[in-house]
């Protein structure tokens, strides 16, 4: 053959094989194409959904495949490491119907790329939403498991925390106890949180209360001190001349500790101020009195007196207890007398009227004495605990039916009642006071008077008996 035959014979050659190619490659391109358009509405191969393979199965058909799946799939609550109760995630609400999920999950894939998947060895692992539950229903399965867990605590020993528990002797931390019973409230928590979360079981176990207040907390040990150092606090009033203690049990039944701060309950320091009163006033109470002639008395109240301010003295204790450091005082009173001191000491005035006699003390001794005329039958001098509030020269007394100018006069009550000299009186003493006695002061002889005047001062006792 001539070398132009040759060339001719080749050039065919190469046109037939160029033109195979070509229709290799339509064929090709035609079948990629075409199973490209399988999947378009079927997942690529080596597709998996949350562990499931669903390779070229259409949106519904890996429906049915994972609603089989979550249908048979159930939640297990174990305690001791024994099963105590499973439920199926169906019956909790689980939606089990994954069609939409699936099919947006389809149109997103690039279905030309299937044939990538042969030649990669990797999985294309795909999410799906799980957590899809009817809430109602989970929430009331929820609430049904937190009641039956809360009652296997009726045969648990409960767990306590460290707390502060009072004594003879003051407060004391009592240990945190380490019991069995278990958190229901957390536990149903973490059980709705883990269903939601795809989970599968419980250990109740794990969900044993703990103290979260242990002996050594800090907290609770400042609190201790702060509590001690108010209920141990020695209070003791002075009242009438002698130490009245308050109780320990008292005031550590006061305290009280909120918000990090130590009060006290200001309705039982008010009840126990206003016990004080009832004993101790001596605007209420008679008064013991060892009299001259008469051995001990018991007196009525007076001029001289004092009345407990309840008000002020509940806050004034309130505030010297919680300083936190022993004390003494005396009470916060309303009166004309000092409560502290007893209302008569060793200076005073005694008016006997039974003996018709008048004494008058001075540093515990007889400064003077003598024969009086008291009131009238009809107009009795008043017994009681008065106190000279004034003293007046020259003065004139009135009355009703009578003007009586006197030289020295001392007043001890409200109604006009007071020691005077009485220049009109023939005598003193003896029953002179029944036919001639006074409007209900107190007659004296007027050369003691000015002796008596002259040395007593105001504000002294004067004992009616």
């Amino acid at each position: 053959m001539s070398r132009l035959g040759k060339r001719s014979k080749m050039k065919k050659t190469t046109r037939n094989i160029l033109i195979g190619l070509v229709v290799i490659l339509i064929v090709a391109l035609g079948g990629y194409a075409y199973r490209s358009a399988h999947y378009s509405d079927h997942f690529l191969p080596d597709t998996y959904i949350n562990g499931t393979k669903v390779s070229n199965l259409t949106a519904d058909q890996a429906n049915d495949l994972l609603h089989e799946r979550y249908e048979a799939q159930e939640f297990t609550i174990e305690q001791d490491g024994q099963e105590w109760k499973s439920l199926k995630k169906a019956d909790l609400g689980l939606s089990t119907d994954f069609s939409d999920e699936l099919e947006s999950m389809i149109n997103q894939q690039n279905n030309w790329g299937w044939g990538l998947s042969f030649l990669s060895s990797a999985k294309q692992n795909l999410a799906l939403d799980t957590a899809a539950f009817d809430q109602q229903t989970l929430n009331q399965q929820t609430k049904a498991i937190e009641q039956e867990i809360t009652a296997l605590n009726d045969e648990k020993t409960k767990t306590e925390n460290a707390k502060i528990e009072q004594d003879e002797d003051g407060f004391v931390i009592e240990p945190e106890k380490q019991g069995d019973e278990l958190d229901a409230e957390q536990a149903t928590k973490d059980f709705k949180e883990d269903v939601l979360d795809g989970k599968n079981e419980l250990e109740l176990n794990s969900y044993t209360k703990e103290p979260t207040v242990t002996s050594d907390d800090e907290d609770l040990n400042q609190e201790l001190d702060q509590l001690n150092s108010v209920a141990k606090v020695n209070g003791t009033y002075q009242i009438n001349g002698e130490n009245v203690d308050i109780p320990t049990e008292k005031i550590m039944d006061w305290v009280v500790y909120d918000d990090d701060e130590v009060t006290l309950d200001q309705e039982k320091v008010r009840e126990y101020v206003e016990e004080l009163g009832d004993k101790y006033n001596t605007s209420e109470n008679e008064t013991k009195f060892d009299s001259t002639k008469q051995k001990e008395v018991t007196v009525d109240p007076g001029t001289l007196s004092w009345t407990i301010a309840t008000d002020q003295e509940t806050e004034a204790l309130s505030e010297d207890i919680l300083k936190g450091e022993d004390f003494n005082r005396a009470p916060t009173v309303e009166g004309s007398a000092d409560p502290s001191e007893p209302l008569v000491d060793d200076t005073y005035v005694e008016v006997d009227l039974k003996n018709q006699h008048m004494w008058y003390y001075k540093d515990g001794d007889v400064f003077l004495d003598t024969d009086i005329v008291s009131g009238k039958p009809d107009t009795k001098t008043p017994t009681g605990v008065f106190y000279v509030w004034n003293k007046e020269r020259d003065a004139t007394l009135t009355g009703e039916d009578y003007e009586s100018p006197v030289d020295y006069w001392l007043p001890i009550d409200w109604t006009g009642v007071g020691i005077h000299d009485a220049d009109w009186q023939p005598t003193f003493g003896g029953d002179r006071w029944k036919e001639g006695g006074s409007h209900g002061c107190v007659n004296t002889p007027p050369d003691v008077m000015e002796e008596l005047f002259e040395d007593i001062e105001v504000g002294t006792p004067v004992v009616v008996i």
